[in-house]
């Protein structure tokens, strides 16, 4: 048996309800995290689902749907009680911790945003290595505004001097890898142009001009466990979409 877990930033859950709906009707995953929700209320997705969310006016907000029951964890990232950004969601599922995150974007590069992107990096760092202390299964998913490497973009050039290409976020990213985590996509597939985003300016999509930034980062224990994963470009293509695409996983249950 095999569980199938997804993650799609859906750039506004009011704009693409239908499409979370349309999605899930037809890939029916046991798993969804949802990013960049822009809003403090989460609408009923889907009756099927267990819904765990965190949202803000206007901005940021994850959201967890399992079937089943999930026991909430963290609504917020440690070390830091003054900050509100809704970034951050941890859940308990089947024995296997959850964690779905919408990484600050960063930019501009010499600004505070920058500086809060790689403060939040570090104190995700320090959350892995106290769950790997634990010996927990878990697994990392969701929008982590990282390229971690030139063939994950179409054109690094293009995005030198930008935040999700920045040496300080790629070696932070990195420095989750160290800690024994694994890039559940490149476990697959090393190939260059799979993408998980596509600016709506000049034609980023149709050309192809994409950067994969949307990850699965899995624990030990759970990497062992991966079966398959892919990115469905499809939702991408619809009418009014948002500029990113989900990615899935499965993993076997033992």
């Amino acid at each position: 048996m095999t569980y199938k877990i997804a993650s799609w930033n859906v750039n506004s859950i009011k704009a693409r309800l239908d499409h979370a709906r349309a999605w899930l009707e037809s890939e029916s995953p046991d798993v969804l995290f949802l990013q960049e929700l822009k809003g403090e209320i989460c609408p009923d997705i889907s009756p099927d689902y267990t819904l765990n969310f965190v949202g803000q006016k206007a901005y940021n907000g994850v959201a967890i749907l399992t079937k089943g029951a999930a026991q909430m964890v963290l609504d917020h990232l440690p070390e830091d009680d003054l900050d509100t950004q809704a970034r951050y969601l941890e859940v308990d599922w089947r024995g296997v911790r959850l964690i779905n995150i919408y990484l600050p974007n960063g930019n501009p590069i010499d600004t505070d945003k920058f500086s809060y992107k790689i403060k939040w990096m570090k104190r995700l760092l320090n959350r892995i290595s106290e769950l790997r202390a634990g010996a927990v299964p878990f697994l990392i998913g969701g929008d982590f505004n990282v390229i971690p490497d030139e063939k994950d973009c179409y054109d690094p050039a293009a995005w030198a001097g930008d935040a999700l290409f920045s040496p300080e976020a790629r070696g932070l990213f990195r420095a989750m890898i160290h800690q024994g985590l694994v890039d559940a996509y490149r476990v697959i597939d090393h190939q260059a142009g799979a993408y998980t985003f596509w600016d709506y300016q000049a034609g980023a999509w149709p050309r192809n001009n994409g950067i994969r930034i949307d990850h699965f980062l899995l624990s030990p224990l759970l990497a062992d466990r991966l079966v398959t994963v892919r990115i469905d470009k499809t939702p991408r293509g619809w009418d009014q979409p948002s500029d990113h695409t989900p990615i899935i996983i499965e993993i076997s249950d033992e």
